[in-house]
């Protein structure tokens, strides 16, 4: 599966943001999908996942209450809406697929396929 991330942007604090990820191939439903995020000098972090079905899913503590993974597999689509947007959210994010996992992971290392990243960068 190819993987392409778009909606980043510059938003000032407590501001929003929809990414969006869209998948290629036919087989988008059989993909658990995550959000990772990466920031200067800093390793990439587990943002969001959501598994196959689209009705679990799983957030890092430092973004629950304020963003929302969710995915239509009709549409070969995952979202990540991003509220209340504070500056330690800038960072790169990427979206990844799972194969041959029904729920989603928080290491980067359960993914097997993953986007080019877009850019969100949150002023104070």
């Amino acid at each position: 599966v190819q993987l392409q991330a778009s909606g980043g942007g510059l938003v000032q604090d407590g501001g929003s943001l929809r990414l969006s990820c869209t998948a290629s191939g036919r087989t988008f439903s059989s993909y658990a999908m995550g959000w990772f995020r990466q920031a200067p000098g800093k390793e990439r972090e587990f943002v969001a996942g959501v598994n196959r079905n689209g009705k679990n899913t799983a957030y890092v503590d430092s973004v629950k209450g304020r963003f929302t993974i969710s995915r239509d597999n009709a549409k070969n689509m995952v979202y990540l809406q991003m509220n209340s947007l504070k500056p330690e959210d800038t960072a790169v994010y990427s979206c990844a697929a799972r194969s041959n996992a029904i729920l989603s992971a928080t290491y980067s290392e359960g993914y097997s396929y993953w986007g080019q990243g877009t850019q969100v960068t949150v002023s104070s």
